[in-house]
């Protein structure tokens, strides 16, 4: 019961910290023009990814742009993405 509920934790706690760097980032920077702008716009994906790829794949599904295995792909990629983020996040916490 320990595993699932950090399996959990981390999962959470890896959308969460993608969803706040994401935002800070969409309120804080425009669209990258210059080559350092660029490579920390990379930067800032790294964490924020889960949650792009979570609202750019429903938008693109809700529009029927996709299928339901792209869409299924999509949200198992971002799901995993979030817990590694979460696992690195309760490895630094603990």
């Amino acid at each position: 019961m320990r595993n699932i509920l950090l399996l959990l934790f981390s999962l959470a706690g890896g959308l969460t910290l993608s969803g706040i760097v994401a935002n800070i980032y969409r309120l804080l920077a425009g669209q990258p023009v210059s080559r350092a702008a660029t490579w920390t716009y990379y930067g800032v994906m790294v964490l924020a990814g889960p949650s792009v790829l979570v609202q750019n794949s429903t938008r693109s599904f809700r529009r029927r742009e996709c299928s339901r295995l792209a869409y299924g792909f999509a949200l198992g990629l971002a799901a995993y993405w979030s817990f590694m983020l979460g696992a690195i996040l309760v490895d630094l916490a603990i």
